[in-house]
């Protein structure tokens, strides 16, 4: 959720600082600060409400001097945005300063007993007790106050924290919650997410849970297991090109993002047909063992749970293998029924996603074999998972999701193709023709993009509305979820999805002169049907009735106010391309009615918290 920068070298800190944390804005945006130590005994901290920029008016003309400094965005759980509430968070001498990614469950109780003891707290936040505790136990020793800190914290966190009598290091661990650190040679940093280092350094340390890192301003990396043993890092390389996070020309990133949409699909699909069979490696499951599945379950959230349903659909249809599928969140409350002989599927953009972790340990803890399909190549995910998919969508900044959506779809069509393939379901023939089928999709994509006219000419007739219904039948109805998640995220407009023979059981009467009908009407076997409930929905007099409908489909016009037109493709991949046009339309929506399409009011992108 929140955004953790740290810089330890010789260069001046404050600029490294803000231009990471420019870099981590997605991650949180509704305060921002930094402490930056001067080697002199003191430290400056510098803490605004609102985005970085206001952060950085702050800051213009100050030149703060130190080389050694933490810096923080801020996505609030405890307390308001306000200053006070902004990290980083000092303890009552002013000379230990900390910033914090996560939520410490047992703050409360930690506050009291540090309130007791005469502890002085100026915020709302959990965070500050963080602060508290290392003051408590400070005897000379940052990292072994740390060491005692955490013993005494409950929940999720990544910290960084920084001590004015120790002013060429920073000091760092994590539980979890997402931590990098960066091996500049010269320097060292620290960050929840690469995109701040990248600039900097290519060469990256992950730390697992409960480890403990020093990094110096000589460069020097020290890392330290729970028992507090040192331990040799292992050092990946990051080969992503730095222009990544640019908008190169375009008017915000989900703009880019979708346009990117066409090669994030080409890269996930390539290489996975060899010799007229589908190849996926990353299983690391034999072919007995994909035999002996009884059941799955797919475990995610949000957008990527939108994808799972799509995933269960297609493995069903081609595998033949009963699909379950819960909202991360709540499967480690249910008591699910798996076992070794069930297959759990999580799907997590970041690989950091609290809820979707909690949901795979507990699947593991059950014998279970747990695969994940993520974007995130050395991510908690990905680690602690028996096999993974890499869905191959590069950097993702924009809030809402769109190519890494786009790519859990491809990844999980895939999946459900191998899967039918290995239990004898699919022969090789209806195979090769599925996934050359499936190849179309990026030059299909590529020509929604080539005009968005109609799109947005829909989208402008949407503006002033209160709410949206969107609806559809089969992985229709699914994609119409997706739609309407995307419209409520970006554009604050009350939307929602429904399968359309399900409208008549109540979602009918939310119908009148303000309310538009968005409904997905491509060729499929349900075809007749949905056009039946469009006419339903027509009679009820909404303010406009919009189809996304297969291209060449003149008869639709009689039925719709606006018709979006995609390429003709078989209905078990519309959910690839139907989605492009329900983001753009989401996204031109969003701009008339003035809002930041890249970073929505009260959402984070990656969600470490429960």
């Amino acid at each position: 959720m929140c955004g953790i920068v740290g810089y330890a070298g010789s260069r001046a800190a404050q600029g490294i600082l803000l231009k990471g944390l420019h870099s981590l804005e997605y991650r949180g945006y509704d305060s921002a600060g930094i402490a930056v130590l001067d080697g002199h005994d003191g430290m400056d901290v510098v803490c605004r409400t609102g985005k970085v920029d206001a952060l950085d008016a702050a800051l213009t003309g100050r030149g703060l001097a130190g080389t050694c400094g933490i810096g923080h965005t801020r996505w609030a759980t405890h307390g308001r945005p306000s200053e006070e509430n902004a990290h980083p968070h000092r303890d009552c001498s002013g000379r230990i300063a900390v910033v914090h990614n996560g939520i410490i469950e047992n703050f409360a109780e930690l506050k009291d007993r540090l309130v007791g003891e005469g502890h002085v707290f100026v915020s709302e936040t959990d965070t500050e007790v963080v602060a508290h505790l290392l003051e408590r136990f400070y005897e000379g020793d940052l990292l072994a106050a740390m060491r005692r800190c955490v013993s005494f914290l409950q929940g999720a966190f990544g910290l960084a924290a920084v001590c004015v009598d120790e002013p060429d290091r920073i000091v760092v661990t994590r539980r979890d919650s997402p931590i990098v650190i960066g091996a500049g040679g010269d320097c060292a940093l620290v960050a929840s997410d690469i995109p701040a280092l990248i600039d900097v350094t290519r060469d990256v340390i992950y730390l697992d849970d409960d480890q403990f890192a020093v990094l110096h301003t000589s460069g020097d990396i020290e890392c330290y297991a729970r028992d507090g043993r040192q331990i040799e890092p292992k050092v990946s390389h990051i080969d992503w090109d730095v222009d990544v996070a640019e908008r190169a020309g375009f008017e915000d990133f989900m703009d880019k993002e979708i346009h990117e949409q066409p090669r994030v699909v080409h890269d996930t699909l390539m290489g996975r047909l060899k010799d007229g069979r589908m190849t996926l490696d990353e299983l690391a499951l034999t072919s007995e063992q994909i035999a002996a599945i009884e059941r799955i379950f797919i475990v995610a959230c949000g957008s990527s749970y939108h994808a799972g349903l799509i995933g269960k659909n297609l493995i069903e249809r081609w595998a033949r293998i009963p699909v379950d599928i819960m909202v991360a969140s709540e499967f480690r409350y249910s008591d699910p029924i798996v076992d070794g002989s069930t297959l759990v599927i999580s799907i997590t953009q970041s690989g950091e996603t609290a809820d979707t972790l909690a949901a795979m340990r507990l699947a593991h803890s059950h014998g279970s074999k747990v695969f994940t399909i993520t974007n995130r190549v050395g991510s908690r995910a990905s680690r602690e998972s028996d096999g993974v998919i890499y869905t191959k969508a590069g950097l993702e900044i924009s809030v809402a999701a769109t190519k890494s959506f786009i790519a859990q779809v491809v990844a999980l069509t895939c999946l459900a193709l191998f899967l039918g393939q290995e239990r004898g379901k699919l022969d090789g023939a209806t195979v090769a023709r599925l996934y050359a089928e499936l190849n179309r999709t990026p030059g299909q994509i590529e020509h929604i993009l080539l005009d968005t006219s109609a799109i947005e000419r829909a989208a402008e007739a949407c503006t002033q509305a209160h709410s949206a219904l969107f609806v559809g039948r089969g992985i229709g109805s699914t994609v119409c979820y997706e739609g309407a998640l995307k419209l409520k995220e970006i554009s604050y407009l009350h939307a929602e999805a429904y399968a359309a023979g399900e409208i008549k059981h109540g979602p009918i009467a939310l119908i009148d002169r303000n309310v538009p009908v968005v409904a997905l009407a491509c060729r499929s076997a349900t075809y007749p049907q949905v056009v039946s409930n469009i006419q339903e929905l027509r009679a009820r007099t909404p303010s406009c009735v919009i189809v996304v409908a297969t291209e060449g489909d003149e008869e639709i016009r009689k039925s719709a106010d606006h018709v979006l037109y995609v390429p003709e493709i078989d209905e078990c991949f519309q959910g690839i391309t139907a989605t492009v046009v329900f983001q753009l339309f989401a996204r031109f929506i969003a701009r008339a009615r003035g809002c930041d399409v890249d970073q929505p009011r009260n959402l984070a992108k990656s969600v470490t918290v429960e």
